[in-house]
C-alpha cells in the first residue's frame, strides 16, 4: 500500500524558488530519506503534505487522503516534527506534552512515558529554562506518542548530542519494524544511511535522484588510495589497466577503483613497487551526494 503520494507537485514562488515538478511515493512500513541543501525545497515539499500550502499544480495525498483537501482528517494519523521547534515558553514541558495529549484525545499516557524514558527526559522544567537538545525530545515526544502511522520528520536530531541520535535511530527503526511510514530530511549522511530504504536528492526545488539506499554501495567494486614513496612507482602504476579516479602529484598518491575480480592484479602490481600505504576508502552517501552538488552531473528524476 502507498502511505504517502507525491505527483508533479509544483510551486513556484519566482526568481527559480519553489518545488518544480516533484514525484515520488512512499510505501507502507518505508522510511524515504530527503537530502538536500538549505532551501533546496525540502521543507516546502513537507509543508504540502501537512496541508499548509496549496499547490499550483499536481497533487499530494497521505493514505489515499488529499493533503490540501482532507488535511484535517489526515492529522489523526499523522506525526510532524518541524525543523524549527517554537513551544510557549510559559510552560513546562510536561504540560506542553498534556496538553497535545488533550488535543488527540489521547488518554492512557504510556507510549508518551516510554519515549520520555527512551530519551531520558524530564519534562518538568520550563521550556525557556530548557536546552535546544531538551526541546528537541520534547517535539520527538508529542510526534510518536498517538502512535501515529505516518510520520514527517524535518531535521529531527538537530540539538540531539551523538548518543541521543543513535537511540533515535533505534526509535526509527522499531517504527519501521511496526510498518509505519516515515519521510525523514536530516543533513547526517550517516543518520539517512542507518535508517532509509529510499534516498531522493533535491537540488534547486528538483529530484535529481532516487536511488535504494544500497544503490550507491558498488560491492563488487573498491576503492583505495595508493601512496608511493618515489615518483617512478608513482607513475608507473597509472600505466596499469586500473581504474584511477584521482592523482595528486604533491603527495604521490593515486586512487584507484577496482572491480573484485582485479583485487590480484592490483597486488600483484603493488607488491613490484615501493608503496608507503595503502587505505580503502568507504563508498558513502556522504560521497554519492557531493559527487551530484560538485560536478552538476545530473537529470532529473
Amino acid at each position: 500500500m502507498t502511505a504517502i503520494s507525491i505527483q508533479h507537485l509544483t510551486k513556484d514562488y519566482g526568481n527559480h524558488r519553489g518545488i518544480f515538478d516533484i514525484s515520488f511515493e512512499i510505501k507502507e512500513g518505508q522510511v524515504f530519506g530527503f537530502l538536500g541543501p538549505n532551501g533546496a525545497g525540502k521543507t516546502t515539499t513537507m509543508r504540502h503534505l501537512l496541508g499548509f500550502i496549496k499547490p499550483q499544480s499536481g497533487s499530494s495525498t497521505i493514505l489515499n487522503l488529499d493533503c490540501w483537501s482532507q488535511s484535517k482528517e489526515i492529522q489523526k494519523h499523522l506525526g510532524y516534527l518541524p525543523a524549527e521547534i517554537a513551544f510557549p515558553e510559559n510552560m513546562t514541558g510536561t504540560q506542553l506534552i498534556q496538553h497535545a495529549a488533550h488535543m488527540r484525545g489521547i488518554r492512557d499516557m504510556k507510549r508518551a512515558q516510554e519515549l520520555l524514558d527512551m530519551f531520558d527526559l524530564d519534562p518538568s522544567t520550563q521550556i525557556k529554562r530548557m536546552s535546544k537538545g531538551m526541546k528537541q525530545k520534547v517535539g520527538i515526544v508529542c510526534a510518536f506518542m498517538h502512535d501515529p502511522q505516518v510520520l514527517i520528520l524535518d531535521e529531527p536530531t538537530t540539538g540531539l548530542d551523538p548518543l541521543m541520535q543513535s537511540v533515535f535511530v533505534q526509535l526509527i527503526q522499531q517504527e519501521k519494524q511496526k510498518g509505519k511510514s516515515i519521510l525523514m530530511s536530516s543533513h547526517l549522511f550517516e543518520e539517512i544511511e542507518g535508517t532509509c530504504d529510499t534516498i531522493a536528492i533535491i537540488k534547486q526545488g528538483r529530484i535529481i535522484s532516487v536511488l535504494d539506499s544500497q544503490d550507491f554501495k558498488q560491492y563488487d567494486k573498491t576503492t583505495f588510495k595508493l601512496s608511493f614513496r618515489n615518483v617512478q612507482d608513482f607513475e608507473s602504476i597509472q600505466k596499469e589497466d586500473f581504474s584511477i579516479l584521482e592523482v595528486h602529484e604533491d603527495q604521490l598518491q593515486v586512487i584507484v577503483e577496482i572491480e573484485d575480480m582485479k583485487m590480484n592484479e592490483l597486488i600483484s602490481a603493488l607488491s613490484k613497487r615501493d608503496v608507503s600505504s595503502i587505505r580503502e576508502i568507504k563508498n558513502s552517501l556522504e560521497a554519492y551526494f557531493m559527487d551530484f552538488y560538485k560536478e552538476g552531473k545530473y537529470d532529473h528524476a
